[in-house]
């Protein structure tokens, strides 16, 4: 599985799967199905205000709504991708995203650059050109994803009950570090995270890293006979522990 490096907001490289030339078509097909809803609606509003005010008028609600379809149409991905973080209605329910190949989020002018390759990548190319780029690229790029330097990856990956970050704790378990407080729910998630990846690609520096800032952002030292996966582990512990009790 094709993966990109995503540097996250602890400064740590996380493996993050890259969206699969499926994904982007599913993501595609659901965009188009709501713009074909907005046809249907488009086609019932020409017909009741044409039956309703009359037609000599009918022509003029016919081009002002075709504009403004046509605009939507045509503007629709740029405008999602800015304002919702790399993501359209399409991406958003499938859970995938656009992101820059450095693993930060794309640029106004990257999505400006992928949105203007869209003409090569399917209006020019009979919607072809576009999805046999991403079938053969490395990082399942389309052409305007290659100029400007950007990939989708998923933002959820494929999870069972082993991989979730909040276990329940037993009720009498005490706990090791009391300042874990300091940490947010993203925080233990992400340690979580790098765990994850630790036991599927092995990467010890993860562990290493991550600890270290863990560590930094407690103000503690690892206890001695404590190795860095068990401090970590103990860590989401203490912050299960605590959590629950506050509930």
């Amino acid at each position: 599985m094709e993966t990109i490096k995503v540097n996250t907001s602890q400064h740590v490289d996380i493996d993050y799967p890259v969206a699969g030339l499926g994904e982007r078509i599913a993501a595609r097909l659901i965009d188009l199905g709501i713009f074909l809803g907005l046809y249907v609606i488009f086609i019932l509003l020409t017909l009741i205000f044409g039956l309703s005010v009359g037609m000599e008028s009918t022509p003029y609600l016919i081009i002002g709504l075709a504009i403004l379809y046509g605009a939507s149409y045509v503007f629709y991905n740029l405008i999602c991708e800015i304002f919702m973080n790399g993501q359209c209605v399409g991406k958003r329910l499938m859970k995938i995203k656009v992101i820059s190949l450095d693993g930060s989020q794309a640029s106004i002018g990257q999505y400006f650059i992928r949105w203007l390759f869209r003409l090569v990548d399917f209006a020019f190319t009979g919607q072809v050109g576009g999805l046999i780029c991403i079938a053969v690229s490395k990082n399942k790029q389309r052409i305007g994803d290659i100029v400007a330097g950007t990939t989708v990856i998923k933002t959820v990956p494929h999870t069972d009950i082993s991989h979730i970050a909040f276990h329940p704790v037993e009720e009498d378990y005490v706990p090791v570090f009391n300042n874990v407080s300091l940490l947010t729910d993203r925080d233990v998630e992400l340690i979580h995270e790098v765990i994850a990846t630790y036991y599927k690609t092995h990467n010890t520096e993860l562990i290493y890293t991550m600890s270290a800032k863990v560590a930094t952002l407690l103000s503690l030292i690892i206890p001695e006979g404590m190795n860095e996966m068990e401090f970590l582990k103990t860590v989401i512990k203490d912050y299960n522990h605590q959590t629950a009790i506050a509930l």
